[in-house]
């Protein structure tokens, strides 16, 4: 019998037989007693392991923890050759967006950037040649919906696609399903759920190329510490239940922004008129906790909505079980990839949703008036 992600999450990655902890098992040492498997704290570690194998087994592939969500989208472009090609959204996550600049300016790889991740057509148009194919879906910070299965179809033989899928979680998106060879998770975020960890896992189709990025990430000294990882695993047992609350919160969150008069859009693909809704019911089984909104006025009035604000706080990370709020074009590279200057990214978290509305309503008001 099969059990459900419900129960996988639970009981995946423990360890089995009569007299082993029920928990998991944090190991500290950095050397090991010669003649064994592991030899030096780099080559692994049980905490990693465990983890390793859960999300891969949510992924339907085979799991490789890094020190960073950062760390593995390093290790996932190591993989290009010498002045390899790479189909990029110009909109995405500025640390990995910084990433691609930094390696191009050096003439370490050639990047095309998509200017709609969502434009199917698009996509396929930059693909002749790539070398690899990087999707955010969901996007951040625009919420776009980019069709993997599309983009899986249209490259060429030995194009790699690797899919970025930290806002949609193992739970909500398969990207190994859909075509993807590498999916990405900054386990920071939903995985790790209480903002106390930086973590990152990349899983692999092929295990062949699970073990590439393991043998990077010992080369680059790129390991995640034994605690993070132990946390990261005690936070995935309630990944469910926490996903579950906190996007039913950002189902009505998105509902009632959009029909306020301080808002003028609102980035969620739940919302039937969103033009990512379509798509994104076939390719996901939820539509997330993650949404944008945009803001009457300028900067300066979004910067209001978020220092008026008390239940939400203002922070940069998301994925928590607290609610998180941001202007994003405050980063420069955002700036650069378009992101509209009122532009405020939310993660809906666990708290009651009445408590959210109140808190974002009063500040919305208070900033337009």
């Amino acid at each position: 019998m099969t059990e459900r992600v419900e129960t996988r999450l639970v009981a995946g990655g423990r360890a089995q037989g009569a007299g082993a902890p029920l928990g998991s098992t944090i190991v500290v040492s950095s050397t090991y007693r010669l003649g064994g498997e592991l030899e030096y704290g780099r080559d692994g570690n049980e905490a990693w392991r465990a983890l390793e194998d859960l999300v891969g087994e949510l992924e339907g592939g085979h799991g490789v923890a890094f020190g960073s969500g950062l760390a593995a989208c390093a290790a996932v472009l190591d993989a290009l050759p010498p002045g390899g090609t790479i189909v990029a959204p110009r909109s995405a996550y500025h640390g990995f967006t910084e990433q691609l600049r930094v390696r191009e300016a050096a003439g370490r790889l050639r990047v095309r950037r998509i200017a709609d991740i969502a434009d199917a057509g698009e996509v396929a148009a930059a693909l002749p040649g790539a070398d690899m194919v990087w999707l955010e879906t969901p996007s951040n910070p625009l919420i776009a919906i980019a069709d993997i299965a599309a983009a899986a179809a249209a490259r060429e033989p030995g194009c790699l696609l690797a899919v970025d899928g930290t806002f949609a979680t193992p739970l909500l998106q398969q990207p190994l399903a859909l075509g993807a060879d590498i999916v990405v998770h900054s386990a920071t975020k939903y995985i790790g759920g209480h903002a106390d960890l930086l973590l990152g896992i990349a899983v692999c189709r092929d295990p062949a190329a699970a073990q590439r990025l393991a043998a990077v990430r010992v080369r680059e000294g790129a390991i995640p510490g034994a605690l993070e990882a132990f946390l990261a695993l005690r936070g995935m047992r309630t990944l469910a239940v926490r996903l579950e609350r906190a996007q039913a919160n950002a189902g009505e969150l998105a509902v009632r922004l959009d029909r306020h008069p301080a808002v003028t859009r609102v980035r969620y693909p739940g919302l039937p008129d969103d033009p990512g809704h379509a798509l994104a019911a076939r390719q996901m089984s939820g539509f997330g906790a993650m949404l944008a909104f945009e803001t009457t006025g300028g900067a300066d009035a979004a910067d209001a909505v978020c220092a008026r604000l008390r239940v939400i706080s203002a922070a940069t990370s998301l994925g928590g079980v607290e609610t998180l709020i941001e202007r994003r074009a405050r980063y420069e590279s955002e700036r650069r990839a378009g992101t509209p200057e009122t532009l405020l990214r939310l993660s809906v978290g666990i708290e009651h949703v009445e408590d959210l509305w109140a808190d974002l309503d009063q500040a919305l008001a208070a900033a337009s008036s």
